[in-house]
């Protein structure tokens, strides 16, 4: 099944995929909501997901999916391939992620990769997440356990998370984070993007008071119960 907002794009994936063998399109929608009822009725193999639509996202529509009709695997087709597009779909639950100037080929290795059970990830995207994965130099993984002064970090937040949550309580943007932690700005995002799913804050204004009310950070002028320093 293919799912884009616009039709001239949506109806030349279907044609697309029409040609390649072996793949049977069972139906197209036009935005995340009529994608979730297609779904539920049509029950496909694979969806072709575009992020950017109108009435429910792609992102939310493959989470969804995902969630509720596990045996639809998720391929993300789309124009994007920036990190808060491709990160925030990955943890969704897509098993693919393609950019649109994916050729016939890529896009029947990918289908033909998550009905595998392998991942169907464009070149540019494994490069992407090579250097994400390089850039995290194993970090979260291999330091020990962090505690607050109140306890454990909460919301399963990792020590590098909190840590870059610390330097948003302080004042700092992303570019002085990154210059601090020596680390990329693009990773300082995936950081801030992943903080604010997990303790559901919409803004830095509500990731600040987060940090003062979970000890994570201590308000300014005042250096008791502080994570970092």
């Amino acid at each position: 099944m293919v799912a884009d907002d616009q039709t001239v794009v949506r109806e030349g994936i279907v044609m697309l995929l029409g040609l390649l063998p072996g793949i049977e399109v069972v139906g197209s929608a036009g935005d995340g909501e009529e994608a979730l009822r297609l779904v539920a009725e049509l029950a496909p193999d694979v969806v072709l997901m575009d992020l950017r639509m109108p009435r429910c996202d792609g992102v939310e529509a493959t989470r969804r999916v995902c969630a509720e009709h596990p045996g639809t695997q998720v391929v993300v087709l789309t124009t994007y391939a920036d990190d808060d597009s491709l990160f925030p779909a990955l943890r969704a639950g897509a098993r693919g992620y393609l950019t649109k100037d994916a050729d016939a080929d890529e896009i029947l290795r990918a289908v033909e990769g998550v009905m595998s059970g392998d991942a169907g990830l464009s070149p540019q995207v494994q490069r992407r997440l090579l250097e994400w994965l390089a850039e995290r130099g194993g970090s979260d993984r291999d330091e020990p356990e962090r505690e607050t002064a109140a306890g454990p970090l909460p919301d399963g937040l990792t020590p590098r998370e909190a840590e870059v949550l610390a330097l948003v309580a302080g004042g700092l943007s992303n570019p002085e984070i990154a210059r601090r932690l020596m680390i990329a700005p693009a990773t300082v995002k995936t950081h801030i993007n992943n903080l604010f799913a997990k303790t559901a804050v919409r803004d830095r204004a509500q990731a600040v008071r987060y940090a003062y009310r979970h000890g994570i950070a201590a308000p300014r002028g005042d250096d008791s119960g502080s994570f970092i320093t």
